[in-house]
């Protein structure tokens, strides 16, 4: 999607707003992250007793890489707002685990515009319904309302906002 101005935003509630590209979460990739997290259980990081003890038939990712990885989605899916100075992750609503995500899969992410909401003078508030699919699954992996902020200088508020 191309570039839009904080005056079209509000327009594009309620509407499919990107599809990001494609990421493989491998098994380096696991490993890494129950590193930087302290999460090394066997599931993740153990491929042939998981492939063993797990009914996944091998390693899996941890939900909350998955869930990381939206970080970088959001990068390559959604449009860029020409005005924006900043952006600030504000949180989660809800988040849903819903599939495992084996290692080796890959995984995008698809994100809807649920609300847009100014606040104050240089803050927009973009709450998103998020899924990230799995490349050849039926269900997603995880399912998420995410809220961001876009921080703008206040001279570029839309006057109707």
């Amino acid at each position: 999607m191309k570039d839009v101005s904080l005056a079209e935003v509000k327009g594009l509630v309620g509407t499919e707003v990107g599809v990001s590209d494609w990421i493989t979460v491998d098994q380096a990739m696991i490993d890494a992250f129950a590193g930087a997290t302290l999460d090394d259980q066997f599931i993740h990081t153990d491929p042939e007793r998981a492939k063993a003890e797990s009914p996944f038939g091998g390693t899996i990712a941890h939900g909350f890489l998955t869930l990381s990885l939206l970080s970088a989605m959001n990068y390559s899916a959604l449009p860029k707002i020409r005005e924006q100075t900043m952006g600030i992750n504000y949180g989660f609503d809800k988040v849903t685990f819903v599939a495992p995500v084996k290692s080796g899969a890959r995984v995008r992410g698809r994100f809807t515009l649920a609300e847009a909401r100014f606040r104050g003078a240089s803050m927009l508030t973009n709450t998103y319904d998020v899924t990230v699919e799995i490349e050849d699954e039926r269900k997603p992996a995880l399912t998420a309302r995410w809220t961001t902020i876009s921080q703008f200088d206040p001279k570029d508020r839309p006057e109707d906002a």
